[in-house]
């Protein structure tokens, strides 16, 4: 079995946390291991690096090969697809299904699990243990999706009905997307009814087969060698794997996972109820000091949060950008997310801080005539050659020691010391320190 793992979302929910420049799955949340990382450790308790597929956003490159060499055994990678374009869960679907038939030449009964990159799903080994034993359900030519039992009305899920409420394989009657508050209620009454986790297992044979019946039109890319696939990928629908294929299929069966704690952390909702909470049901993170505030989710990454009386409130702030509002309406970030691209607001698509293969950098004030930078590097990285024609830098060492180069000159720059570079000039920067 191969374990395909989708990392290519931006992860508009959780804005500002996440955006599409740092997305939900590479951030860390009072844990070491970012979302992403912990699938893939999840995944390797009970599999091989060997076994993985990675498929993301060709802009995640770096953070994609950075995480996981942060965690991999003798740094080594797993199999990697870096997708041009955006273009939804199915463009990744045809792009891992052509990898697998023409890259890696595997046989046309291989078992593909297909999984998110940035849910959480404990325990790892009855996880795994799910994984392989849907395997034979995907032998006989099924496609299974695996379903949570819906144990609340949560309107941010999308929800799967069967035709019957007990067995270890369940036919699938209908999908329900995101319901309202009272039809969600009311399927959450009803035996048979799960939530779409938005995983699935099938063999590579069956998916081709449906994707022939369903989207005809999108199944010659299939056939076509993996460079011409990556070239033409612009060509592809931008559509869901569920609305191109899952939902319209016959050889689809459900398999629950009753014993597992899941959760898609699809908004601040999501990521509240998973998280640890004081005696008055608040979460804090950062430095926060609060009175009289009960049910609140409190997230501060540079300030103070100072809070009298909040109840159920959401507040999340990072470097440029403070969210709140209350819990209950933490769904519709996204809706504010779309207004904010609409007015080209640079927080809507970008952090303060980015991140690059070499450290980060920081934007600490800028107007017309200047910027001010705040630049990390990381021990034994280095920036590239550069020339500006029109600007002169002025840098200045805080912490460690820099080695500069300046037109022909080669320097040491040390802590509290500064170097002037003027315009036509090439420079680099280096940590040439070890840690």
């Amino acid at each position: 079995m191969k374990i395909a793992i989708l990392a290519g979302g931006s992860g508009t929910r959780l804005w500002p946390m996440s955006r599409p420049t740092y997305p939900k799955q590479f951030i860390r949340l009072n844990s070491e291991y970012s979302f992403f990382q912990s699938t893939i450790l999840r995944c390797l308790n009970g599999f091989k690096m060997q076994d993985l597929i990675i498929s993301a956003h060709q802009d995640y490159k770096f953070h994609v090969i950075s995480d996981i060499i942060k965690i991999s055994p003798s740094n080594k990678l797993p199999d990697l697809i870096f997708e041009p374009e955006m273009k939804n869960t199915y463009g990744a679907l045809l792009g891992i299904l052509n990898f697998s038939l023409n890259r890696l030449k595997l046989d046309r009964r291989e078992v593909i699990a297909l999984l998110p990159s940035d849910h959480m799903i404990d325990p790892a080994d009855k996880f795994n243990a799910v994984l392989k034993s849907v395997e034979k359900y995907a032998r006989k030519g099924q496609i299974v999706i695996f379903g949570i039992e819906a144990r609340c009305a949560n309107t941010g899920y999308g929800y799967i009905k069967t035709k019957r409420a007990e067995g270890e394989a369940l036919e699938v009657e209908g999908f329900i997307e995101k319901p309202s508050k009272d039809r969600a209620e009311q399927l959450v009454s009803e035996k048979g009814c799960f939530w779409n986790s938005g995983m699935f297992c099938f063999e590579i044979k069956t998916m081709i087969d449906e994707i022939k019946k369903h989207m005809p039109d999108t199944a010659g890319y299939l056939g076509i060698d993996f460079e011409d696939f990556i070239d033409r990928f612009k060509e592809l629908p931008a559509i869901s794997i569920d609305n191109a294929v899952i939902e319209k299929t016959d050889k689809l069966c459900l398999i629950s996972m009753p014993d597992l704690n899941w959760s898609d952390i699809g908004s601040f909702e999501a990521l509240y109820e998973i998280m640890d909470k004081d005696s008055a049901q608040n979460v804090f993170l950062g430095d926060v000091v609060a009175e009289d505030t009960r049910g609140s989710f409190l997230s501060g990454r540079k300030r103070l949060i100072a809070a009298i009386g909040l109840q159920d409130m959401l507040v999340i702030e990072t470097e440029d950008a403070i969210l709140i509002c209350p819990r209950s309406e933490s769904q519709r970030v996204k809706d504010l997310v779309l207004r904010m691209k609409s007015e080209n607001r640079k927080q809507a698509f970008e952090h303060a801080t980015h991140y690059r293969p070499w450290g980060s950098f920081s934007i600490l004030e800028e107007d017309r005539d200047y910027k001010i930078k705040h630049v990390f590097v990381n021990p034994k990285e280095r920036l590239s050659l550069q020339l500006h024609n029109r600007r002169s830098e002025h840098w200045v060492v805080i912490k460690g020691k820099a080695k500069v180069t300046i037109g022909e000159k080669k320097l040491m720059v040390k802590e509290n010391e500064s170097i002037y570079v003027p315009c036509n000039t090439k420079h680099s920067l280096e940590n040439p320190q070890d840690d």
